[in-house]
This record gives structure tokens, sequence and C-alpha cells, in this order.
């Protein structure tokens, strides 16, 4: 089973190694990180690199697609080798996923118009501008499409998505190998309940945050 995660500039790091770190341990998976170009690629903050293994047409018929978001989402949004490559390798795909503001990319690219689907609380509008149906919750499926919102949710996409694939066994395994766990200290990762003073300030400054460096 050959998972391909797509890499570009100022991606989200978590984005992309959150379903890494679970899909990596299906059995028979084979993740390639792919990119326009192989090579290294740099993450949103610049300081973390990972390096693109294969190009685009090197892996043409994934089983798994899955698109991190980031502020260079923003990069990917015109038609162009990355929306051929999606439209293309979708039409074999068991599964078409994102994490975060990569549900914009797969928008654009046509492949979520009338699907329900979900992304990062500051996005929701602009992905129902993109012809998707905006849903709020964590993990989203519509079909073989399959879309995680902020960040940290992708390591709940891919967990669902293994139980999916080889069953809750598998998954429960994973899950406890990673010792995914979760027990924040703050209950502030939601727009619903973090305190109203930081939605607001994050509203402020959605611009950058959702186009730009976040901070």
């Amino acid at each position: 089973m050959q998972i391909a995660i797509l890499l570009f500039d100022r991606f989200t790091c978590l984005d992309a190694i959150g379903p890494y770190q679970v899909l990596s341990g299906l059995p028979g998976a084979e993740v390639s990180f792919v990119a326009e170009r192989p090579g290294p690629i740099r993450d949103e903050v610049g300081s973390l690199v990972v390096s693109a293994s294969a190009g685009l047409p090197d892996v043409p018929r994934p089983d798994v697609i899955v698109v991190p978001g980031g502020p260079g989402q923003r990069d990917q949004m015109q038609d162009g080798p990355v929306h051929e490559w999606l439209r293309t390798a979708d039409q074999g795909t068991p599964w078409t996923t994102s994490v975060c503001t990569g549900s914009l990319i797969l928008a654009a690219a046509g492949l979520l118009a009338g699907r329900r689907a979900t992304t990062h609380w500051l996005a929701m509008d602009e992905l129902g501008q993109l012809g998707a149906t905006p849903v709020t919750d964590r993990v989203v499926f519509d079909g073989k499409y399959v879309t995680a919102a902020g960040v940290s949710s992708g390591i709940d996409m891919g967990l669902t998505l293994a139980g999916r694939i080889s069953g809750d066994h598998v998954a429960q395994s994973i899950q406890l190998m990673i010792e995914y766990d979760p027990q924040p200290p703050y209950d502030a990762g939601s727009p619903d309940r973090a305190p109203a003073e930081i939605v607001d300030g994050m509203r402020a400054r959605s611009r950058f945050a959702v186009t730009g460096r976040r901070g």
C-alpha cells in the first residue's frame, strides 16, 4: 500500500508528520514524501527540513494521498502541477485525505465540490467558498475523502483511517505504540471552549494565522 504525503514550501510539519507517524505503522505501508520536485522542503518556521524523496510524476497511483496545510498552502491554490497530480492520482485512490488547510488545496483542485469537509477553524468560510460543505467535526468522511481539522487532528484522522483500512486492532495497536493519550493542560483547543479574548485575537490576526506565518 503506497501512501503519498504531499510537501510544499512552508507546510505545517505536524500536518504531515502526524499522519506519517500513524499510517507508517500499517502492515505493508510504503510511505513517500512527494513534492513538485524531489529535494529538501522547509516547514513554515524554516528550521525544519523534510526531504521529498519523489517528484509528483514518480508516484502516479498512490493508494492514499495526504495533503497537509500551512501558510504555504496559499501558493498551491492555482491550477498547475500539484492540482493536475491530485486530480489524476485521485482517480485511482481508495482514500484521498487532508489535514488543516490542506482541504483548501483539495477543494481548489475541484475534488471536494458538494462534499462534506473540514479544515482549520479560521478557514471554514473559505472552504465553503471553494464549493465544499464545511463541517466543524474533527475528522470528516465523505466517501473516500477524509479531511481533518487543524494540525493535531491529523493524528486522529490517521488513526481513524487506519481502523478503516486494517481494522480496530491494528489502529489501537498503533495508538498504544505512539502512546497517543491526550491530556492537555488547557481546555483551549477549540474556539468553542477557548477564552473569548484569545479567539477574538486570533480572528483579528486570521490573515496572518492562515495565510502567513503563525504567531
